[in-house]
């Protein structure tokens, strides 16, 4: 059970896995089971991904990472095999999103001369009705 990101392929001997009794649907078969799965994935020891990589990964997750490890649990489905394929499309998602190259800055543009005179026209249009609410004059 290889993860594919981008290029790479992280082998199984680098993802740590742990079972444990899940809650919900399972009937009675529930307390006997270990159906809910815990992966783990040591972003810094790991040398399946590049330097480059593994570093705007580690940026990316600073909230997901403890001491460096990247931990993901699945626990929605009733078999341990289907809860071990959750796990592993969602490490491959989150890896996914966490090293793609960072997007390019947004080169700054002035509006043009209608959106201008729009906004005006509209910002008008506002005070116009909002005077309408003000008690008539008495002549």
């Amino acid at each position: 059970m290889n993860v594919k990101v981008r290029d790479h392929v992280i082998p199984p001997d680098e993802l740590r896995w742990r079972f444990s009794r899940a809650s919900g649907p399972g009937g009675q078969s529930i307390n006997t089971t270990d159906s809910r799965v815990e992966l783990s994935y040591d972003l810094s020891a790991s040398t399946a991904l590049p330097e480059g990589l593994r570093e705007r990964a580690r940026q990316h997750l600073t909230g997901r990472l403890v001491d460096g490890v990247l931990t993901i649990n699945a626990s929605e489905h009733r078999s341990q095999w289907r809860n071990r394929q959750a796990a592993l499309s969602r490490l491959a998602a989150v890896l996914f999103e966490a090293t793609a190259p960072p997007r390019a800055a947004r080169r700054p543009t002035r509006p043009s001369k209608r959106a201008r005179e729009r906004r005006l026209e509209s910002k008008r249009a506002r005070a116009g009705i909002k005077d309408l609410r003000k008690r008539p004059i008495a002549e």
